[in-house]
């Protein structure tokens, strides 16, 4: 029998192998493209090719497994939540209204199971909703699913153009629609466990980019004042900008190693969910809307996940061009994304504690007022006192002591971080930065809501998501505080992948 050659795949380098009749194996070393695709040197006129060709099929299905990974269970529920014309509408600085709606506002779950380890992951098409309703639905998820509480993560796709779900500004949450939605994240966990697929399924990654939607919204002025609304007299961007878009996306093992159909998306990018296509309408804004049009070209559920958006806003693109860009961003990333293996889940939920900051009311007073009768015109007769209202409400609150969430969840080697404010994205970036997971994207108003989070040099220079209000309360610093612990946190969480003890043995 002739010499059977075969090119091996190893991690970093290709080797090839050579084997004579009766003779041992002879690996010669030679590194080549890691993703060339192998082939048997056989020739049907050699005796015994075919039982060459049969183990060499053999090994090439256990590569394909090796390359797609090892796989994770999947279900996915997405809930209407059901809205009218009567209810206010949040995002403003006074109660909003709408007429009608364009997309679906929803609840979606996406539940995740390996070796008996579930993980849910709801977003809600709402502005941001606070503990005092989520911690009793995961109450009743835990109660209801037996999953903990600790692996259950709700996010907030931050559309201003939904019903309250709190109190911020002007107004109040309305309740009929608040507990409509607590329902709803209890009811889309369950229908999604019970949906939950028989086999596993195989999880695909990309990292892509939406550069072009969305910018550091922080804008400084010409005379020092840091941009939120009015008058437009730009200098330069106070922050960065995060363009990544990652995508995770899980597929049913489809016929002889190809992709099966889409079974469930999460996404994540960086921006205010501002906008509408129509006026005046209620609606999941520019993410939603491209989401649940991939769902109708390409299948499975589409589920948004708000990244560290605190100071980052789209300044210059219509919602429909928004929109257009999101889905083309997210097809471009589909279409590239990668096998990866998920070897595991681990998800892990801590309390951190802050404090209501102090405040100087002449000092807090001057900014609003000065701000809003130089940039923004007529209007900021109206915004002055409500500033002054929730500072009134505040101030015996100075000083006090509370306390909310913090959250790291694992998929594989992709870590999502939980964060309950609205964040700023430099403080994001240092967690992508300082994780020790390559892959790692915030979650912002998780599991909570306690307003913005600016990063201290923010704080310094002023603006509105720095002025004290319901919508910023916690003391300078507290952001890099939250850092620091998520930083802490996502450490263990490695370690305990990694399968060492907590000294890191």
């Amino acid at each position: 029998m002739g010499p059977v050659r075969m090119r091996l795949i190893y991690p970093g380098a290709v080797f090839e192998t050579c084997k004579k009749s009766h003779d041992p194996y002879l690996f010669d070393a030679m590194p080549m493209n890691p993703y060339f695709l192998p082939r048997p040197c056989v020739s049907s006129r050699q005796p015994g090719s075919f039982l060459h060709w049969l183990v060499f099929f053999a090994w090439l299905m256990s590569l394909t497994g090796a390359l797609i990974g090892e796989g994770v269970k999947v279900g996915t529920a997405a809930l209407h939540l059901e809205a009218d014309d009567a209810m206010e509408i949040a995002g403003g600085i006074h109660p909003g209204t709408a007429r009608g709606q364009e997309g679906d506002l929803r609840a979606v779950a996406i539940v995740l199971e390996k070796d008996g380890v579930e993980l849910a992951i709801v977003t809600l098409d709402i502005l941001m909703i606070t503990r005092e309703v989520l911690d009793l639905a995961v109450q009743d998820i835990e109660r209801s699913t037996g999953i903990p509480g600790s692996h259950v993560l709700i996010n907030c796709t931050h559309t201003h153009h939904a019903p309250s779900t709190m109190r911020v500004h002007g107004y109040e949450p309305d309740p009929v629609f608040t507990q409509r939605v607590k329902r709803a994240v209890v009811r889309a966990v369950q229908q999604a466990q019970t949906r939950r697929s028989r086999e596993a399924c195989d999880f695909y990654f990309h990292l892509g980019q939406a550069a072009s939607v969305g910018q550091n919204s922080r804008q400084l002025l010409s005379d020092g004042s840091i941009y939120w609304i009015g008058r437009r007299d730009f200098v330069r961007p106070t922050g960065p900008f995060d363009p990544e878009l990652p995508v995770l996306a899980f597929r049913s093992r489809g016929q002889g190693g190809e992709p099966g159909p889409l079974q469930a998306v999460l996404f994540n990018h960086s921006t205010h969910t501002i906008g509408t296509v129509k006026a005046g309408v209620r609606s999941p804004s520019f993410y939603g809307l491209a989401g649940q049009r991939l769902e109708d070209e390409l299948g499975g559920v589409f589920s948004f996940i708000q990244g560290a958006s605190g100071s980052t806003h789209n300044l210059t693109l219509s919602c429909a061009d928004a929109t257009e860009r999101i889905t083309d961003a997210l097809r471009q990333a589909l279409e590239r994304s990668e096998p990866r293996p998920v070897r595991s889940l681990l998800s892990m939920k801590r309390p951190f504690t802050y404090r209501v900051r102090h405040f100087d009311e002449a000092k807090e007073q001057a900014a609003v007022d000065g701000y809003c009768k130089k940039w923004v015109g007529p209007y900021g007769a109206r915004v002055v006192p409500v500033f002054q209202e929730m500072r009134r409400q505040l101030a015996p609150l100075q000083g006090q002591q509370r306390e909310t969430w913090i959250q790291a969840m694992v998929v594989g080697d992709v870590a999502i971080v939980g964060v309950p404010a609205e964040f700023f994205t430099r403080l994001g970036l240092d967690i992508k930065n300082r994780s020790p997971y390559r892959y790692t994207y915030i979650a912002e108003l998780a599991n909570d809501w306690i307003g913005y989070l600016p990063d201290r040099e923010a704080h310094q220079l002023g603006g509105y998501q720095v002025w004290t209000g319901y919508h910023s309360y916690c003391e300078p610093g507290t952001g890099e505080r939250v850092v620091d612990e998520v930083i802490e946190l996502l450490q263990e969480a490695h370690r305990v992948q990694e399968g060492t003890s907590g000294d890191g043995r």
